[in-house]
């Protein structure tokens, strides 16, 4: 018997314990989470007090009237040799119900010339038109269109255009 009651001591004991360790735990957790939190907090706070304050001066007016455009600084300028395209869209050839939107940008070697971009242009226009779907399928379809308007960017421009880029490519 007394064997029997000095288990039910050390189990009781046990639980005990093990109860008392995870609400330590618990406890220590949940304040290392507030300082963690109070520490953070502050940043927040001033971020969103700056946007505030961003928002108010725009409403008013009183950011330089002289900006036409906020955000990024554009990349395709005449200085860097870099013209953006207009976006093309137009439907494959096959199936026709289906739409292609591409974004691409020209690397001009030297000044960008816009003749030549406008006529590279409508010549990609051209060749997505005479494209069917299942050309331009998975991973290697889209590296075989890469391919294709890279040589035909080269035919036309006569080596003027150093590289292709792709901005957005979208089938629907």
């Amino acid at each position: 018997m007394e064997q029997v009651e000095g288990t039910e001591t050390k189990g009781k004991k046990a639980t005990v314990m093990l109860i008392a360790a995870i609400a330590i735990l618990t406890l220590v957790g949940g304040g290392g989470g507030w300082v963690i939190g109070s520490m953070l907090a502050p940043k927040i706070t001033a971020v969103e007090d700056a946007n505030k304050a961003a928002a108010a001066e725009r409403a008013a007016g009183t950011q330089g009237a002289g900006k036409a455009e906020e955000g990024l600084a554009r990349i395709s300028t005449e200085a860097n040799g870099i013209v953006q395209l207009e976006p093309i869209t137009t439907n494959l050839a096959y199936p026709t119900e289906n739409w292609i939107r591409l974004e691409v940008a020209l690397l001009f070697n030297g000044a960008p010339d816009v003749k030549i971009a406008e006529d590279i242009h409508q010549d990609i226009l051209a060749y997505l038109r005479t494209v069917s779907l299942q050309q331009i399928e998975g991973p290697r379809g889209f590296q075989y269109l890469k391919d294709d308007i890279q040589e035909r960017v080269d035919l036309r421009s006569e080596g003027r255009v150093s590289k292709v880029m792709f901005r957005t490519f979208v089938i629907e």
